[in-house]
């Protein structure tokens, strides 16, 4: 018999951590524990407002499956019991690494992968003024790839501050909805002009039907607009690549078929996360592995993580070891 055990927690962010929908200083997450025969498995989602998630409502979808997990609900009978969304990925993970620490594995084995390796993922910038983003991005110049939280107004000084700081990073820039479509049709062809290589969902996820009828000089990605599997069929043409986070799809299992089935369908793979800890990450190490942009870093933006954390060594992320997951 499995038992289950739900609680939340909040951690400190290393100063704050401002997107073009408000700013925060703590993160709030819920951790699930699943427990047999003295191996305990552990996943964690970040509830997601902009979702209609709360840290209580994603702790009351999750307390009713005690007793059906007790009773033998399994991983693929949560996938029809929950929707996508931040409480079945807490659960549908720490499934995955109870099932590995049962078998005496690792989860890239029970999935017939290859030992994953380490992957260079984007660093973010917080939304800030031109000048405080310039001189963050004069602090991580030698990144690899750096991640720009934009928001409409003022954004060309802030990708300009950028690019003049750290002249030799590749640029990404996420508007997480905040543009307009004029910001769009007067930003993207500039922005393409200081090297940026993608655009994440400048528009908001259910106004973004004209993005099919626009030139796109920078590929755009779905972010907002995509959470499972069956969101894809809605951006055909209006989008050049998706960004796959466990805490959108429900989880890993649902998240291996997003990756499956995007790459089919010709998008670009971007896997992402949460802003949150090792533990939500370490799943989505597993997903990165052939992704086109890896977007990890959020244990880097916090004040302090997990013990047993994931291991970076400036931009490169390092597979979780087992006492954390996996």
């Amino acid at each position: 018999m499995i038992a289950l055990r739900v609680r939340a927690e909040s951690w400190p962010v290393r100063g704050h951590w401002t997107i073009s929908r408000g700013s925060v200083t703590e993160i709030d997450v819920v951790v699930v524990e699943l427990e047999a025969e003295g191996a305990i498995g552990r996943g964690e989602c970040r509830p997601y407002a902009r979702y209609g998630e709360s840290v209580e409502s994603v702790i009351a979808a999750i307390e009713p499956l005690m007793k059906e997990i007790a009773g033998g609900l399994d991983r693929q009978g949560l996938q029809r019991t929950l929707p996508p969304g931040a409480a079945r990925n807490a659960v549908d993970c720490a499934f995955w690494d109870l099932e590995a620490k049962r078998a005496g594995h690792r989860v890239w084995q029970l999935l017939g992968l290859s030992p994953p390796k380490p992957v260079a993922t984007a660093y973010s910038l917080s939304l800030d003024t031109a000048e405080a983003m310039g001189f963050n991005a004069s602090q991580n110049a030698d990144r690899p790839m750096l991640k720009l939280k934009l928001a409409g107004s003022d954004d060309l000084a802030r990708v300009e501050a950028v690019r003049a700081n750290a002249p030799h990073a590749r640029l990404i820039v996420d508007a997480n909805e905040g543009w307009s479509l004029d910001d769009y049709v007067n930003l993207a062809p500039k922005l393409d002009m200081l090297g940026v290589e993608l655009i994440e969902q400048p528009l908001p996820a259910g106004q973004d039907g004209v993005l099919a009828t626009l030139h796109r000089p920078v590929p755009i990605c779905a972010d907002e607009s995509c959470h499972d599997t069956a969101s894809l069929a809605g951006l055909a043409h209006r989008y050049d690549a998706v960004n796959i986070k466990l805490d959108k799809t429900g989880g890993l299992t649902e998240a291996l078929k997003l990756e499956d089935a995007a790459r089919a369908q010709g998008f670009t793979v971007m896997v992402g996360s949460m802003l949150s800890t090792s533990l939500a990450v370490a799943p989505a190490t597993l997903l990165a592995q052939n992704a086109a942009v890896v977007d990890l870093d959020g244990p880097l933006l916090l004040a302090r993580d997990r013990d047993h954390g994931l291991h970076y060594e400036g931009s490169l992320v390092y597979p979780p070891e087992p006492p954390l997951w996996g």
